[in-house]
């Protein structure tokens, strides 16, 4: 719906054209196409962004904060770090796994990055790290780059892609909600889509 401004001209809503709603996560094969392609093309700032932010599970504003020293301990990406969130004000806890730490290192080493540098330094003067809009364009970018829809993805599509994946996997919707940092089962649940998801399915598996 249009309205107007305090100049009396038409103001067109943020998201006129756009879909707007829950982002989907990212399937299995989305995320090994996606890493492929950044490691045939020898990128080793957005591999190091694209597994990291898969396995912390972090908002955007979190993980664009990141500092080197927050990952990197003794010359090498420790196992398991804590991160304070910015919205909630809350520490979370996330694992590292191999292959993260490996690109990790990689780029942390290609850049040459100190302790108190951040993660991922912004390639504009105007800021000290990458800002959530430029993640943003990123996380749309690899998601074109396999064919798919991007406006239908987003920096949530991230912090999603892994939490659901284990709750595909387990079922434990306890574990997923620690690890999303989350108070409630509630949230957890509207989070993941998930009421609708196991809805359909068992649906599916029912003949009648």
């Amino acid at each position: 719906m249009e309205t107007l401004n305090s100049s009396g001209a038409r103001r067109v809503p943020w998201n006129k054209g756009r879909l707007t709603g829950q982002k989907p996560p990212l399937k299995l094969w989305e995320i090994w196409a996606i890493r492929t392609r950044l490691q045939m093309s020898s990128n080793a700032r957005e591999l190091a962004m694209f597994n990291l932010a898969i396995d912390s599970k972090l908002r955007a504003c979190d993980l664009t904060r990141l500092q080197v020293q927050d990952v990197y301990m003794g010359g090498h990406v420790i196992v398991r770090a804590t991160f304070m969130q910015q919205k909630t004000h809350r520490p979370l806890q996330f694992e590292i796994t191999e292959q993260t730490r490996q690109s990790v290192s990689a780029w942390i080493s290609a850049r040459g990055l100190k302790p108190a540098d951040y993660l991922f330094p912004s390639r504009l003067h105007a800021s000290a790290h990458v800002s959530t809009r430029q993640y943003a364009r990123i996380i749309h970018r690899w998601v074109a780059s396999i064919g798919l829809d991007d406006t239908a993805y987003g920096t949530h599509t991230m912090r999603r892609t892994k939490a659901s994946l284990i709750y595909r996997r387990t079922k434990n919707l306890r574990a997923v909600q620690l690890l999303l940092g989350r108070t409630k089962i509630e949230s957890t649940v509207r989070y993941l889509g998930i009421e609708v998801d196991d809805a359909l399915e068992m649906a599916e598996q029912t003949e009648v």
